[in-house]
């Protein structure tokens, strides 16, 4: 039988190698004549990606269901990305129930979710889950940018970890707070993914102002810490917040939430009141036209300024004037007129 050979051993053998060759500097020490220098025979190997081992196996599954736009395509795509840990998917029929989902996840061996539900070709709503027990939350996702768009200056490295900023209020409210860990579970890279990246050099901020959750993606940049925005930005609009995934109790429900068909009831009603305002103005002018004007008192004392006019005499013609001819033309006219002139130097001649 072979001998055993020792991990060791392969090692050590061509450590003996190695020393056995003597390198350029030590025969130029030693006097010998150098005809050529030979090169170290020294390769350094870079180490791992990621040392440490994965251990936080966190998956997000990213896909929609059908009849979403060209904006959302982008958003979908922009996300899958930024998050090196997600997973895509085909698209879903609006005819299925959302709880079909928790086997899409099952099957593609996902824990997370973010679900694009499109109604109508023009509302877009986003649903954040944690399957298959939950929680899970609605939101109507508004002012949509995208990467590709020309005033994102920004650029970051592909698959690198984000740093996640939160506004102080989610900390305050307990439905903020849900928010937050459930943000923090999706959005955050795990530690040693395989498709990360050790660097940190963006930041996804979650800010809430007028009711809204405003989410932005800014760069930083090496030189002076400053932040440049990289894009996609939306704004999530929350409705509901369910205890399952995709569905269950509700553990809140947000009272300033206005449905997008609500919204367009309400700017339909106010041009119809603008256009019933302008109707029922002309009417009443109408009235005032036709109404019998209120005659004004004359002022006596407007007589004073008046002054008479003369009288001029009186005229009684007792020859009947002579009819003028009706000629149409001038020149004919002219003529006529050249020839009663010459008359009357006559007469008076």
């Amino acid at each position: 039988m072979a001998a055993k050979r020792k991990r060791g051993a392969l090692a050590a053998g061509k450590a003996k190698r190695a020393r056995s060759a003597p390198s350029a500097g030590e025969a130029v020490a030693e006097g010998g004549p150098r005809e050529r220098s030979v090169p170290p025979q020294e390769y350094s190997i870079p180490p791992p990606v990621s040392q440490g081992k994965w251990k936080n196996k966190e998956r997000v599954l990213i896909f929609s269901s059908r009849g979403i736009n060209f904006r959302t395509r982008h958003l979908m795509q922009d996300l899958r990305t930024l998050m090196p840990h997600s997973k895509a998917d085909t698209k879903m029929d609006r005819k299925d129930q959302l709880f079909v989902i928790n086997e899409v996840c099952e099957m593609k061996n996902c824990n997370k979710c973010i679900f694009f539900e499109a109604k109508k070709k023009q509302d877009l709503y986003m649903w954040l889950s944690n399957t298959p027990q939950g929680p899970s939350a609605k939101f109507l996702v508004q002012n949509i940018h995208t990467l590709a768009e020309l005033k994102m200056t920004g650029n970051c490295l592909r698959g690198s970890r984000p740093l996640l900023s939160f506004d102080p209020i989610f900390d305050r409210e307990p439905h903020y707070a849900l928010l937050k860990e459930l943000f923090i579970q999706i959005f955050s890279t795990p530690q040693y993914h395989p498709k990360s990246q050790p660097f940190v050099d963006h930041v996804f901020t979650f800010t809430v102002t007028d009711e809204r959750i405003w989410f932005r993606n800014y760069q930083i940049i090496e030189e002076d810490a400053s932040l440049v925005e990289i894009g996609p930005r939306f704004v999530l609009n929350l409705i509901k917040i369910f205890q399952g995934s995709f569905g269950g109790p509700t553990l809140y429900e947000n009272p300033h939430y206005q449905s997008p068909n609500m919204h367009r009831r309400l700017l339909r009603l106010s041009v119809a009141a603008k256009f019933r305002e302008k109707q029922q103005v002309k009417e009443v002018q109408k009235i005032k036209k036709k109404g019998t004007k209120v005659l004004v008192e004359e002022d006596p004392t407007e007589v004073v300024f008046e002054t008479p006019a003369e009288e001029k005499p009186v005229e009684i013609q007792l020859v009947k004037p002579e009819s003028k001819p009706i000629v149409k033309d001038k020149k004919k006219l002219r003529k006529i007129q050249r020839k009663k002139q010459k008359k009357l130097f006559r007469t008076e001649g």
